[in-house]
Order: C-alpha cells, then structure tokens, then sequence
C-alpha cells in the first residue's frame, strides 16, 4: 500500500509526496516558497515553484524506506511528517473511488452554480436597488458591501478557518494594501453609478474591456510588453465596444464614463497588486486580502457617504417605515457581495485555469441575458453584434496571452 506523507512548509504552503515499494510517486505543490526536495540525501528536483498548484514525480533511488527533506528558498530544512489535519490531504486521482469522484464533480458543480448566482445576483440586485427600485445611494450601498464583507471574511477565516490566516507584517504592506483598496473602493462605486444610468447588458459589454486596460497599464508602470498578436487580440475587444455604444438603445454618456473608469481601476487594481504585494512575504490569497482591504475600504467610504450622499441613513430608514423590504434587501444584496468573493475563491482553487476562463466568459453572456428577461431593457442587434464581437476578442487575447507564456 502506498505511503502518503504531508508538510507545511511554510505559512500557506502546502506540499504532498506518494510513495511506495517502486520508490517513486508525485508530488503536489500548492505554494508560493520555491523549494528543494531531496530523499535519502539525493537531490531529485529543484527550485520547484508553482504559484497556486503543480505536480511532480520523485523516485528515492534505492531504499524503500526514505526519509524526504523539503528546503525552503531561504535555506532552511523542514523534515517532512505525516501529522498533518486529515482535511489537508488531497490523494491522487488514480487512488480516488468512482463514488468520491462523482461527489467532487457534483460539488466543483455546485460551487460553479453558487459563483454564477451571486455575481449575476449581486449585479442585478444592485441595478434593480439603484435604477428601478430609486434607491439612489451608490456609495453607502458600496459601505454596506464592505462592511459585509469585513464580518464575513473575518468569521470565514479566523472562526471557520476555510483559509489559514495571513497576518501583515510591516506598515510598508499595510500602505500598499490600502492603496489597493482605493482603488478598489473606486472601481465598485463608479460600477454601482454607472448601473443607475446604463443597463446591465451594455454594462457588462463595457466590462469585457479590462484585458485592455490591463494591457495598457502593465505597459505604462512595468514597461511589459506583450506578444505582437495579443495586442492585435484587442482590436476586437475595443471595436466591440464602439459599436455596441452606437447601437445602443438605452446609451446615456453619464453612465458610460463611469463604467469605463469603473473597468478601467479594476484593471488597475489588479496590475498595483501584482507591483505592490509582489515579494513572497508580502503575497496574500485573495481571501486574506479581502479580510485586509474590506474594513480600509469603509474608512475611505463613510467619509465620501456623508459627504455626498447627505443623510442617507435617514432616509433609507424612513423608506424602511414606508417599505421594510429595503432592509432586506441591503442585508441581502451585501452578504451576496461577500459570496461573490468567497465563490470565486473557491472555483479558482478547484478548477484548472482553463476551465476558470471559459466559465469567466460565458459569466458575462448569462448575465445579458438574465438581466434582458427580467428588466426588458430594449436591445438592437448591432448592440449585441458588438458585444459579441468584444467577447470574441476576450476569447483571442486569452489564447494568446497563454501561447505566449
């Protein structure tokens, strides 16, 4: 019978060794410390670094009973044990039952459904609560999702504990955190006035566009340039948008240029994460960032609330006198924000990146949809020819954007 031993390395690294009689088996590798594994003092890979998952074989070489010693990138040696919780362990596909398959494809369907739900509700919600409903309050409906989100991803982690907690080590991390969570701030409210203004399905044509702004800001800060054919890619991407603006019905320029800036920081966001939280000490999952940035991000708005959206809880809790659905429907409509993060967390780490990208796309397209049926916002052909078109070059600059790696 195969022998399984597990370690954790470090915080947040997670490495698998199978073994047997043949002296050989794989390793799985879901960290982001380069390593160095050796058996029996015999080097057998090194530098084996993967940034969410990878797998590789070993063979001892001789004996059968190894013992296996991980080196971390900063030198030191952890001796791997077998003392890890059994909720870590993650056996080979080749050793999983029929049964046990079976009920992992139905969850990784589930969670899909689950992903596919909150962002479609979530964004529908917020146009039904903002446009139809006149609930006029984008930036304290943004403060409700965060204070959401701060309560949630706290009792998810340190409570629930679906993810070890990542703690910030330095006020230089600290800083770089609340930058991002600025922008942040700033991509979610301007999404939120844009949905007052503009249907979601010109909404989310206009979304499909961050793999340009992506492209145009790791250019301007980092100096990264792409292949030649992946930024041919985005000539579909932005001519998409041109022409779904010109045929659309319910075109309202307002809105449209807050749903760029909107597409255009959450483009940003993601390029300043990949600068600023770049080093293996400064690295967060996405559900500790979250826990990090939610809690900034409600210092920054309730500010802006009170501000510019002057005696917002007095009139949400008169409405409330008038219609008590409006609470539920902010209580709601909040706890959805969170499991838009939490699901999309969760598919990413259950499904291969492919598979992430094509559900990612088709996300948008049932989105359109959805929201056509229900608010029966009018569409023109050339409106959803252009949007098309746009996920179409989506679709292009993905493939190229893999070749050219």
């Amino acid at each position: 019978m195969a022998r399984q031993i597990a370690v954790l390395t470090a915080p947040g690294s997670l490495v698998f060794f199978k073994g047997g009689a043949k002296r050989s088996g794989w390793a799985q590798l879901l960290s982001d410390a380069p390593l160095t594994l050796k058996v029996s003092g015999t080097k057998l890979s090194s530098s084996v670094s993967c940034r969410r998952k990878g797998f590789g074989s070993f063979g001892s070489e001789g004996s059968r009973s190894f013992e296996v010693v991980a080196m971390v990138s900063n030198g030191q040696a952890y001796r791997l044990s077998d003392t890890l919780p059994d909720h870590y362990i993650k056996p080979s596909h080749r050793d999983t039952p029929p049964k046990m398959k079976s009920s992992s494809r139905l969850f990784t369907i589930g969670l899909v459904a689950s992903w596919y739900s909150s962002n479609i509700g979530v964004l529908l919600l917020n146009k039904y609560l903002l446009s139809n409903y006149g609930f006029k309050y984008p930036i304290f409906l943004t403060m409700c999702h965060m204070t959401a989100c701060s309560l949630l991803s706290y009792v998810a982690i340190a409570w629930m504990k679906i993810v070890p907690m990542q703690t910030i080590r330095s006020r230089v991390q600290f800083f770089k955190i609340s930058a991002l969570s600025l922008v942040f701030c700033v991509s979610v409210v301007f999404g939120n006035v844009s949905l007052r203004f503009l249907p979601v399905s010109f909404n989310q044509a206009i979304g499909a566009t961050t793999p340009f702004f992506t492209a145009v800001f790791a250019y301007l800060m980092t100096l990264k340039r792409e292949a030649w054919l992946t930024y041919v890619t985005l000539i579909p991407v932005v001519t998409g948008v041109i022409i779904a603006s010109g045929g659309e019905p319910s075109f309202h320029l307002f809105g449209f240029i807050f749903c760029v800036a909107a597409t255009a920081a959450r483009a940003l966001k993601s390029v300043l994460q990949g600068i600023l939280l770049s080093s293996e000490g400064e690295k967060l999952n996405s559900m500790n960032l979250l826990l990090y940035m939610a809690p900034i991000a409600v210092v920054f708005l309730l500010p802006a609330t009170l501000i510019m959206e002057e005696n917002v809880v007095g009139i949400t809790l008169a409405l409330a006198r008038d219609d008590f659905k409006i609470i539920w429907y902010l209580l709601f409509n909040s706890a959805l924000a969170y499991f838009v993060n939490l699901t999309n967390f969760l598919v990413t780490k259950h499904t291969s990146a492919l598979t992430l990208q094509v559900l990612g796309n088709a996300k948008g397209a049932v989105a359109v949809v959805v929201s056509i049926l229900i608010f029966r916002n009018p569409v023109s052909v050339t409106g959803m020819l252009g949007y098309a078109l746009t996920v179409f070059g989506v679709i292009l600059y993905s493939e190229a954007k893999k070749r050219s790696k």
